[in-house]
């Protein structure tokens, strides 16, 4: 749930930063003016949005290599818990074998 708010939290600061470059209109005679404060916050915006994205990314990827880890890690023990109560089981068997000589 959480990536799908960054996904749309990323894709609404895009459209805004699409929106206030489209608004403006340009001419070929104008020169290059640096980037105004509504400009660079918007790169920044861009920038913050797609390192979230990443780190959402990657968390989402951690989460499942750690639950296939447990996952794994409790078939283990499943395993142990069945090879321990075979033992026991036959060492019950073995004790009334005895009791009944």
């Amino acid at each position: 749930m959480k990536i799908n708010t960054v996904k749309v939290v990323g894709i609404v600061a895009v459209s805004g930063i699409v929106v206030l470059a489209g608004c403006r209109q340009k001419t070929g005679s104008e020169a290059a003016k640096p980037a105004g404060i509504a400009e660079q916050a918007g790169a920044e915006l861009d920038a913050a949005a797609a390192k979230t994205v990443a780190v959402a990314s990657n968390a989402a990827e951690t989460a499942k290599e750690m639950a296939a880890a447990t996952k794994d890690a409790a078939g283990q023990v499943v395993e142990k818990t069945g090879a321990v109560v075979e033992k026991a089981g036959a060492a019950v068997e073995k004790t009334g074998a005895n009791m009944q000589k």
